[in-house]
Parts: C-alpha cells; sequence; structure tokens
C-alpha cells in the first residue's frame, strides 16, 4: 500500500444505491481475467472435502446483539487486499476505532471475479490452535482459514493498523457508501455492515451488507466461526 504521506484525496469516488452497482464499478477498477500475474488463479480457490459440505445460514436471525458497523475492503488493484471493520463514532473522535483488520490472502482480481455471480460470501474459522480458547473474542483471534464462496482460499492474519491503513480510513472517512480509487493504486470498496453475533456464547458471528435504503440483504456477507 502507498505510504501514508501519498494518500492526500479519494479520487473517483462514487456513491452507490445498490450491490449490481457495487459489482460494475469494482470490474471496471480491478483487472480480472487478463492479467498474467495471476495466471494460476483457477487453482488459488480450493474445492476440498471439507470445503464441499461448508455451510452458511442463508437467513440468519438477528439477535439483540445486533449492531452497525463500517466495513472497509481495501489494497492494491493486483496484489492482497485488506478487510476492516470499524464501529460508528461520534463527529469529534477523530482515531479510526478499528474493531478488526484482517490481510486476506485472497488477490484482489480473484476476489472481483468472485463477486460477478452476485453473491460474495467469505467465512473466516479460526486455525486450530485457537479453538480451545473459546472464550476469548473472535475479533481476538489471530489467524483464519478463509473460503470463498465455499471454496477454500488461504488464509488471513489479523494485523495491527499501520500508519498508511490509519491515514487511508481518514480519508475514506468522508465516504459513506461507496467504492472507488486512491492515487491510481488503491482499490477500495466501502460500506454500513449488520454484525450479528451469536447469544449466549462466542463462537460464531457474521456481518452482512446494508443497502443505502436500508435493506439488509446476503449479497456480501462475512462469517466468523470457531
Amino acid at each position: 500500500m502507498a505510504a501514508a504521506a501519498a494518500i492526500t484525496s479519494v479520487e473517483c469516488q462514487s456513491q452507490v444505491k445498490s450491490w449490481r452497482l457495487f459489482r460494475s464499478l469494482l470490474a471496471f477498477l480491478i483487472p480480472t481475467c487478463n492479467c498474467t500475474t495471476f495466471s494460476s488463479d483457477d487453482h488459488f480457490l480450493e474445492d476440498d472435502q471439507e470445503t464441499k459440505h461448508h455451510q452458511y445460514p442463508i437467513n440468519p436471525k438477528p439477535s439483540a446483539a445486533a449492531t452497525l458497523v463500517t466495513g472497509t475492503i481495501f489494497g492494491s488493484r493486483r496484489g492482497k487486499i485488506s478487510l476492516c471493520f470499524q464501529t460508528h463514532r461520534s463527529s469529534n473522535n477523530k482515531s479510526p476505532n478499528i474493531l478488526l483488520l484482517l490481510e486476506l490472502a485472497v488477490p484482489a482480481p480473484i476476489l472481483a471475479r468472485e463477486m460477478e455471480s452476485g453473491v460474495l460470501r467469505i467465512a473466516l474459522r479460526s486455525t486450530a490452535a485457537d479453538r480451545d480458547g473459546g472464550g476469548s473474542p473472535l475479533t481476538s483471534v489471530p489467524a483464519w482459514t478463509t473460503y470463498c464462496n465455499g471454496r477454500r482460499a488461504g488464509y488471513a492474519v489479523r494485523r495491527r493498523p499501520t500508519e498508511a491503513d490509519v491515514e487511508a480510513l481518514r480519508v475514506l472517512g468522508s465516504v459513506a457508501v461507496g467504492a472507488g480509487v486512491m492515487n491510481d493504486e488503491v482499490t477500495y470498496l466501502r460500506a454500513n455492515f449488520q454484525r450479528r453475533r451469536a447469544s449466549g456464547g462466542s463462537g460464531s458471528e457474521s456481518f452482512h451488507l446494508v443497502d443505502p435504503d436500508g435493506s439488509i440483504g446476503q449479497e456480501l456477507s462475512i462469517y466468523l466461526f470457531r
């Protein structure tokens, strides 16, 4: 990602009204199948016995713990991407209020290609080393196995925000809902998500895209579970 000092403005900002337009914007912003750098894309997402039986709740039940957060997917057009969730903050609070920041092994072109189906579900399962520590918050888990639309897609790791991350998120603070490019290099998708936590335990939670009209669909969902 570009150095913090180089991130001075948001370019190509687009306020969007639907998930379909989100996908159209990203198809334009991110090169997909014609990129020689990722000639082995077809082998990155793995079908195996575990992922074939991986299930997602189609209509997860809302709970008393449901809250709104801001979600941002950002990173290099041709490189790895980051997923960040931030709690909503007051207007006089300048901190990014990061709830969770993950680096995904899925390259941006592959993620964009998966979006073309109209539904993107990312499931993150804590690695075996964490599963005995069921009392800790899921947002504190350091490493995850990643599934993208039911297929294994490498790993994700929780990391501390760099100065560049903090500056990028500060600049993007003016974008409520949108997709675009900063400095001709860093692609972003930003929207509100409903965070749903399972009642009675810390074994699973999920984040679901909230459309600008306030409806909650299943087009873009992220699941965390042990």
